[in-house]
């Protein structure tokens, strides 16, 4: 049996059947050159698929078709639009299964953690159908009296959406709900690590009746290039992405020549700290979450642990012991706690924190070294002892790695979590509330997991301070950012 019989027997779908063109106007159709790109299950290291490449003037071909549907989806009723999300969530739950073995397939995340993503991206379309329905303007008068004031929210245009490896599904919905709810129409162009998640759920949005040149996907291996010759077509007006820091800059820089609305969620570097009258049992529940969850591999994992003097032996044993005791192996295998990392750049680059890290004294109590056998296996891994000039204290981790820093002061704390360009998430974990909330208040960062390792809900403002991002994705602020606010001034 060879590579891909192996996979296939492990997984109970026939990957052949999930499309692996463009996906434009409601067709699918290959690259205009035929160019293909591989995709690469990061468990084995085999190649399972090949991808349409596509050229600028594929893209510019996606843009002509959401152009074509923009006018007639905006004015499409709200209880239609709201109806159609609802079926694609229904869609999503009834496929639950597949969705959740494709990306384990093409990610390697361990399959509990695919069926939570799936769940978590489903949640998306339920809560904008619903928001599709309540974007409500205002009405009032005018103080001096002179005029009413009319405020309605219209849809903003044509989006692109540029969404990354980690979440396949949930990246992709959490644009895509809001976009369609506020009446956009859009181009979605995922990573070409993983693709075919996103041509799967395609197939949903049709069937769940969006209509063609509504949701157009289009897969690149030439992606700044063609990022850049959508962002300059004057009929885009939205630029949502998700990714690193560096990559956002870059973008930000292509947008501001056409002066598209953008929304970018970056980088994060998430302090967690414990102070020493936390519930241990809780902190360690939550490193385990915050750090583990699909393998270290997002943007909110926790990177930084702040422990304080008391509870630090303690803290830092248990956790190696957990870390420990998880199970490593493929993704789409039931008994995987923990799968491989993207690519083999992935491996090599956590393996060089660490090395750095130890390098300057740190001390690895469990993993600390890539396994050797076929695909991009890390194990989880915890280092104590981490010092600030470490290369890990500055990086976006994103791999199995709990780095430890002792602290000794409330203020010391506050201090080092704020160090950082990054200010997506910090995670605060005390038994005092008054301690907590005052912490809270004082991290520079746009969420907080105050005794939590998880904050991601739908119907939360995701987002984050300083350099990981401008806007706000989830709650009702997400579909806001898919909308053009107009005001009116009428005398009647």
């Amino acid at each position: 049996m060879n590579a891909i019989q192996k996979i296939s027997a492990a997984i109970s779908f026939d990957i052949a059947a999930i499309p692996t063109d463009l996906y434009i106007g409601g067709k699918w159709r290959p690259a205009s050159t035929g160019k293909r790109a591989d995709v690469v299950d990061p468990s084995t290291g085999v190649t399972i698929a090949t991808v349409a490449d596509c050229t600028i003037d594929d893209a510019m071909e996606a843009v002509a078709a959401a152009h074509a549907a923009a006018a007639g989806w905006a004015a499409t009723a709200p209880r239609k639009r709201s109806e159609i999300l609802r079926r694609c969530f229904e869609l999503m739950i009834e496929r639950k299964d597949m969705l959740a073995e494709l990306i384990s397939l093409e990610n390697g995340k361990a399959l509990n953690d695919a069926h939570g993503e799936v769940a978590y991206a489903a949640e998306f379309f339920r809560w904008f159908s619903e928001e599709a329905v309540r974007l409500n303007g205002d009405i009032y008068s005018a103080p001096s009296g002179a005029n009413k004031i009319i405020v309605q929210h219209q849809p903003i245009g044509i989006a692109v959406l540029v969404t990354p490896w980690n979440f396949p599904a949930a990246m992709a919905t959490r644009k895509i709900a809001p976009a369609l709810a506020a009446g956009c129409t859009c181009v979605l162009k995922p990573a070409t690590e993983t693709p075919l998640t996103a041509f799967a759920l395609a197939e949903i949005y049709a069937e769940a009746g969006v209509p063609d040149g509504v949701v157009n996907v289009i897969t690149t291996s030439q992606a700044g290039p063609v990022v850049s010759a959508m962002l300059h077509d004057p009929r885009v007006r939205k630029l949502s992405f998700t990714g690193s820091t560096p990559v956002g800059r870059k973008l930000l820089h292509e947008a501001a020549d056409t002066v598209i609305s953008c929304s970018m969620e970056l980088g994060g570097n998430a302090p967690f700290i414990v102070f020493d009258d936390a519930d241990l049992d809780a902190a360690i529940e939550g490193a385990m979450v915050a750090k583990m969850r699909n393998g270290g591999e997002a943007c909110t994992a926790a990177n930084r642990f702040y422990v304080q003097k008391g509870v630090v032996d303690e803290f830092s044993r248990r956790l190696a012991e957990r870390m420990n005791a998880m199970t490593v192996g493929a993704g789409y295998d039931k008994a995987t706690q923990c799968g491989p990392v993207i690519n083999k750049a992935a491996l090599d680059r956590i393996a060089g924190l660490v090395d750095d890290a130890t390098a300057r004294g740190a001390n690895v109590l469990t993993g600390g070294k890539p396994l050797d056998q076929d695909g991009y296996y890390f194990p989880p891994t915890v280092i104590r002892d981490v010092t600030a000039d470490a290369n890990i204290a500055a990086a976006e981790i994103f791999g199995p790695i709990a780095a430890i820093t002792t602290f000794e002061t409330e203020e010391e704390a506050i201090r080092v979590a704020n160090d950082t360009e990054f200010g997506l998430i910090s995670y605060v974990y005390t038994r005092d509330l008054s301690r907590g909330l005052r912490v809270s208040e004082r991290m520079e960062s746009g969420m907080v997991g105050l005794n939590r390792g998880l904050v991601s809900d739908p119907a939360a403002p995701f987002g984050g301070t300083k350099q990981s991002g401008l806007g706000r994705e989830g709650a009702h602020h997400g579909i806001l950012e898919f909308c053009e606010t107009k005001y009116i001034a009428v005398t009647w």
